[in-house]
């Protein structure tokens, strides 16, 4: 399809094991029983995960540990696509999110990344439809139960992965009304503060643009880092991790100074389309801390 060529991915090079699950193909010759793959990066967001050429198995080779996927509701069916036009009955969530964590999370004996327990956060944006998208999505994820994690009566029992429910606001109420859910809510910063807890609202996520007018250009204004840190700081107490859409995204020092000062923050999910990217930028700062200690 045309919208899947839009954009220039620089993805490594990929083999695949007998069970039809993408590693690096560097890492297919490792010594048999052990991890396979890059190290993952807990930082690391997958924006528009579904427009690489490779939905999510792109991301993990990179080491990404959230990805995202926009869904519609169609004839009972949940398509993943960016807008309405570029909709194919093909590209189901099932068929491009869940099937492949399910058999990745069994080849890795219960995780994504093979020798890494912490979750992978499966971000799905409901672009319409509120309401009816999530009670279809909600019979969905309930066949991959075994591999989630969940909430009954507000206690939080951790999967291989975590599906935080983004986008159309209407699937909030059904939601909340659950008292076991496979699924969390994505707040957005009028939330921080409020009475919901951390175990239906576990991520904060917020527009850049909205928020700050800083875009790596000079100085980051001090007014605006101290209200960015005190975000930060008022979720983590709260027990919730944060997310910003629209920052820069074209490679070039502005937006690696935006990421630092995310970083500096303690922003916990770096949102990107350029999965080669952020993994250099990360990877840098890892060689970097470690030979400073």
């Amino acid at each position: 399809m045309a919208h899947l060529t839009r954009r220039r991915v620089v993805t490594t090079a990929l083999a695949t094991t007998a069970a039809g699950v993408f590693i690096p193909a560097q890492a297919a010759a490792a010594a048999p029983g052990r991890p396979v793959g890059p190290r993952p990066l807990a930082q690391a967001h997958a924006h528009n995960d579904y427009l690489h050429p490779r939905p999510l198995h792109d991301a993990l080779a990179h080491g990404f540990t959230s990805v995202e996927a926009d869904i519609f509701l169609v004839d009972g069916r949940l398509l993943v696509a960016h807008e309405a036009e570029t909709l194919d009955p093909s590209r189901t969530l099932t068929g491009l999110y869940l099937d492949p964590l399910l058999a990745l999370v069994r080849a890795h004996h219960g995780s994504v990344h093979a020798g890494h327990r912490a979750p992978l956060q499966l971000l799905i944006d409901i672009k319409t439809d509120g309401a009816a998208a999530y009670a279809a999505l909600d019979q969905v994820l309930r066949r991959y139960r075994p591999m989630l994690t969940r909430s009954v009566h507000g206690r939080v029992r951790t999967g291989a992965v975590t599906a935080v429910i983004s986008g159309d606001r209407a699937a909030r109420a059904p939601m909340e009304a659950q008292t076991t859910r496979y699924a969390f809510y994505d707040g957005r910063p009028d939330d921080l503060g409020t009475a919901a807890p951390a175990s239906f609202i576990p991520l904060i996520s917020g527009n850049w643009t909205q928020s700050f007018s800083w875009l790596g250009e000079g100085p980051f204004p001090t007014a605006e880092r101290e209200r960015l840190h005190t975000a930060v700081s008022a979720a983590h107490r709260a027990g919730q991790r944060v997310r910003f859409w629209g920052t820069p995204d074209i490679a070039g020092p502005q937006r690696d100074a935006v990421w630092t000062e995310l970083l500096a923050a303690g922003v916990d999910h770096l949102n990107t389309d350029d999965l080669a990217g952020l993994e250099t930028f990360l990877r840098r700062r890892e060689s970097r801390d470690g030979a400073a200690r």
